[in-house]
């Protein structure tokens, strides 16, 4: 099987595998309050469905695997799913598997998924005001996200990162009190530009609150020392005083990274996309379901790959934002 570069000579590691389009929170810049319907169950991957994928591409040269969602931990086998990945062999040796959550279910969870062979665990958590917290994601559960976080770190996942969406006069003026809380805990907290993914595409570049603003903010509070190394990882690092603390800023409007983009993603219904904003999508789960070899399924995943652009575009005369909503992309 041929390595995955694409035609700008990217290598690609990364595989992001949505595992459920299903949430158990409604974020208002992720999903609408009402209506969205979920994908009917006859087309999910099942779990042999899925790893089948997953070995072929890890066979192919990925590195890493992040689950995501939608909310993964609302996938009743996740345990199971998070074990057969881990176990899977490639070129580079297993893969090392993360998953991004809302953390709702860490609590019960974090132990079993760490003893099945997750490295690593990133927790969404924009607010730490309760009222906030309920008016942004539709639902009051901030105790049981704090509950999971202090989960995930018990079980021994280290550093715990926590993602926040940065939003003009909505969580904007919690930048500092964000990280002062993660460095308190020894999470990572990383702050992420609200990308054109809303369900009501009415995401506005000029209202977005960017890179730059991030930085002056904390920058009040904190020295801030940039740090070096990043490769193709999507956040920028910096060291908050005298460390050992880091803050991310993950600005892929502002600040896009796709010269080192490393990733595809995976879709709970067995779409490969080469891009979050890519408009087209290649069926894997077709290719698989009738039947194709592993030399057959490695080659749509090429023919994918060859179709990726050099950017995402955002900005670009003639931008238009993926139908899909986020939650049936995955992060």
């Amino acid at each position: 099987m041929s390595a995955l570069v694409d035609g700008f000579g990217r290598a690609h590691r990364d595989l992001r595998i949505s595992l459920t389009d299903r949430c158990s929170l409604r974020c208002t810049y992720c999903m609408p309050e009402q209506g969205l319907p979920w994908l009917p169950r006859p087309s999910m991957l099942s779990t042999d469905e899925l790893v089948r994928v997953a070995a072929v591409l890890v066979g192919m040269g990925v590195s890493e695997i992040r689950l995501t969602g939608g909310e993964p931990l609302l996938r009743a086998d996740v345990v199971d799913v998070v074990a057969r990945l881990a176990a899977l062999e490639g070129p580079h040796g297993r893969p090392e598997l993360s998953m991004t959550t809302n953390g709702l279910r860490l609590a019960e969870l974090a132990a079993p998924l760490r003893a099945a062979g997750l490295s690593r665990v990133n927790v969404s958590l924009d607010t730490l005001d309760p009222d906030r917290f309920a008016r942004l994601t539709r639902r009051d559960r901030l105790p049981d996200v704090l509950t999971g976080l202090a989960a995930a770190t018990e079980a021994g996942f280290a550093p715990v990162k926590v993602n926040a969406v940065v939003m003009r006069e909505v969580n904007d003026d919690e930048v500092v009190d964000l990280v002062r809380f993660a460095l308190r805990h020894g999470y990572q907290m990383r702050f992420i530009e609200q990308m054109p993914l809303d369900p009501d595409h009415r995401w506005d570049g000029a209202a977005m609150v960017t890179q730059a603003e991030i930085l002056g903010r904390l920058r009040s509070a904190f020295r801030l020392t940039p740090l070096d190394g990043r490769g193709a990882a999507p956040a920028r690092l910096w060291q908050v005083d005298d460390g050992p603390g880091t803050v991310g800023v993950i600005a892929s409007v502002t600040a896009p990274f796709c010269a080192a983009c490393d990733r595809l993603r995976l879709t709970a219904d067995g779409q490969l996309r080469s891009c979050l904003f890519a408009r087209t999508e290649t069926d894997l789960r077709s290719a698989v379901r009738a039947g194709a070899d592993d030399d057959a399924i490695a080659g749509a995943v090429a023919a994918c790959l060859a179709g990726k652009r050099a950017g995402h575009g955002i900005g670009e005369p003639g931008f238009v934002q993926p139908e899909r909503p986020m939650s049936a992309i995955g992060g």
